[in-house]
């Protein structure tokens, strides 16, 4: 039986409150055991906060975890991940990160808010579970290079899904089939070794 199906997928959005039509929030109403880790009512935009949070759901969840991170969600994941114990981490999927050394579109948190978070600097130490970005062509967040660097550095396995922008409902999704195909495929595939980042 695939890792998928005995896994407790933990589901760890971005910024936004939640989102009934997200993709994140439809895809864990279609898998047979998901968390989500709830959005934050204080301290929203603070990382330790986030990462607090998600060790959280971790930590009381028994068993092999496969976590699904979206925009932020993946910076939280990462933050996480080299900072709490991962031994029971089965894989990750880490989607359209933003690139956080540039400033985002209007309504995002600025780069001053960021920094006064804990958002800096972005992460870059080797995970240690299998994970795979899935990276878009057109993310008004982050360019495709960026996030082909972000994976190298996390020596995450990079997939090109197309030109769906932030991947979200102001991108047109909503349902999102390819979030369970790259679960499979994270699942039942052996990691590939990345090319060494360069010095």
């Amino acid at each position: 039986m695939s890792t998928l199906h005995t896994a407790t997928v933990v589901i760890v959005p971005g910024l936004r409150d939640h989102v009934a039509e997200h993709w994140q929030t439809l895809l864990a109403e279609r898998l047979p055991n998901t968390r989500t880790v709830e959005p934050l009512h204080h301290d929203k935009h603070s990382l330790p906060a986030r990462v607090a949070a998600l060790d959280a759901v971790v930590a009381d969840t028994t068993g092999p975890v496969i976590l699904v991170a979206h925009s932020a969600g993946v910076m939280i994941t990462v933050a996480w991940a080299q900072r709490h114990n991962t031994r029971n981490i089965a894989g990750a999927l880490l989607a359209t990160p933003p690139d956080l050394t540039v400033a985002l579109p209007a309504g995002y948190p600025t780069p001053e808010q960021l920094r006064d978070n804990g958002w800096y600097p972005t992460p870059r130490n080797r995970l240690r579970f299998p994970a795979i970005v899935a990276a878009s062509t057109n993310d008004p967040l982050c360019r495709y290079d960026r996030a082909a660097t972000l994976a190298q550095h996390w020596r995450a396995r990079l997939v090109d899904v197309g030109p769906v922008g932030h991947l979200n409902p102001a991108a047109g999704y909503g349902y999102w089939p390819a979030a369970e195909d790259l679960l499979r495929e994270l699942t039942h595939a052996p990691q590939p070794r990345p090319a060494p980042v360069p010095a």
